[in-house]
């Protein structure tokens, strides 16, 4: 790869940015296209044209999220980070931040409870020790983000969902069982939430499939998020 367009994927991929890298099969030409916000100009990078094909091809990468061929070039998208934020240093965010981790999530855990999220109990893990909201605020989810809340306590829970409810988080979901979601959901109501917009929330979190222990209730959380993430791109 020429270091110009090297040098530019890394910078890109570095910044969160969103674009592509298209490289001919042969390997005689490259180039990094960069997809910027509404009224920013478009930048590539390199020496190979960009045909109304490959700027289809691009748009199609991005949309699915992994790399397509187009006539002899290759084009690998180029996007954000996926991101989940856990509410509740609880037993099971031990499990399931690693877990998310090695499924390529960047995963921050967010609870003010210091005795909850400390580093001996969440080793090599990013803990925020901030309320919810403050958190989530920070966090800024956005269309490939995920937000899971596994605190048991409703001074918790509630102002992450409410926050999350309004965002473009591609999943929300909760922990607790059917009656619990449900009296959260009529929380929900009383400030003012829709149906529609209370549909989005998972409750109870992770797939059916008779989890038991914090590795298996992970594992079904999990398995739904990354279902929840391919319906998304479909």
């Amino acid at each position: 790869m020429r270091r110009a367009v090297f040098e530019s994927f890394l910078s890109l991929r570095e910044r969160g940015g969103q674009g592509a890298l298209l490289t001919e099969l042969d390997g005689a030409r490259e180039a990094v296209i960069e997809c910027p916000k509404t009224g920013e100009t478009r930048r590539i990078i390199g020496d190979l044209d960009l045909t109304p094909a490959l700027c289809e091809g691009v748009e199609e990468a991005l949309r699915i999220d992994r790399g397509v061929m187009v006539g002899d070039v290759f084009i690998t998208p180029i996007g954000p980070a996926w991101r989940l934020a856990i509410i509740g240093a609880v037993h099971i965010a031990q499990v399931l931040a690693p877990m998310a981790q090695l499924a390529g999530y960047q995963v921050v855990i967010i609870d003010p409870r210091q005795t909850f999220a400390s580093q001996t109990r969440h080793p090599d893990q990013d803990l925020w020790h901030c309320w919810p909201q403050e958190g989530l605020q920070r966090f800024a989810p956005d269309s490939r983000s995920a937000i899971v809340s596994l605190s048991h306590d409703p001074k918790l829970d509630d102002p992450a969902l409410a926050f999350a409810l309004m965002s473009e988080s591609f999943y929300i979901a909760a922990l607790g069982s059917r009656r619990t979601h449900a009296a959260r959901l009529a929380r929900l109501a009383e400030q003012g939430f829709t149906a529609t917009q209370c549909a989005r929330l998972c409750g109870p979190a992770g797939l059916a499939i008779g989890a038991q222990s914090p590795a298996e209730i992970a594992l079904s959380i999990l398995a739904q998020l990354t279902q929840a993430r391919h319906a998304s791109r479909a």
